[in-house]
């Protein structure tokens, strides 16, 4: 099935991120010139369709100026038992993700979360916390796949999608 299914009542949201508000210094990056605080945001999902068997929550810019956006976060394998990550979940030397999840690279070429750091005096980017129903307990990637081949895989292997967008500039 395609990532671009959708299913009335899925829903992704979160105490830390509102739909199309600025996202807190706290959740932005601590580098390239940014000094945030680097830490994933909470956030919660609900209304799965049947037939799910894990989720994978990606944080995706589309505004990078890179000619392919920017992965900021990926992570899979979330058992379907799971409906929440808590604030810090990105961070994959804690033990504050689920366990048996599997976090890897983002396009600043670690595994875990990079929050947002957009070059200084663009447009507010938008930053796209997406959570897909996965129809597989686990993809074929490990912590070193690329965020472009869980893509791949998610493709094949998503039953709905939901997405939540806050806004970064500086």
């Amino acid at each position: 099935m395609s990532a671009q299914a959708t299913h009335a009542g899925f829903t992704l949201s979160g105490p830390d991120i509102a739909e199309g508000e600025p996202i807190a210094e706290m959740f932005a990056f601590n580098g390239f010139g940014c000094a945030g605080g680097n830490i994933s945001p909470a956030l919660s999902w609900s209304g799965a369709p049947a037939g799910t068997k894990s989720f994978a929550l990606t944080c995706y810019d589309p505004d990078a100026p890179t000619g392919s956006g920017f992965w900021h976060w990926v992570v899979f394998n979330i058992p379907a038992n799971v409906v929440h990550l808590p604030r810090g979940a990105g961070d994959p030397k804690s033990a504050a993700a689920p366990k048996g999840a599997v976090q890897s690279r983002t396009d600043y070429g670690t595994a875990g979360y990079g929050g947002p750091c957009p070059p200084p005096g663009d447009r507010p980017h938008r930053y796209q916390f997406t959570v897909f129903a996965v129809d597989v307990d686990k993809l074929d990637a490990d912590e070193h796949t690329t965020a472009a081949v869980v893509g791949f895989n998610l493709h094949f292997h998503t039953l709905a999608k939901a997405t939540l967008t806050g806004l970064y500039g500086r």
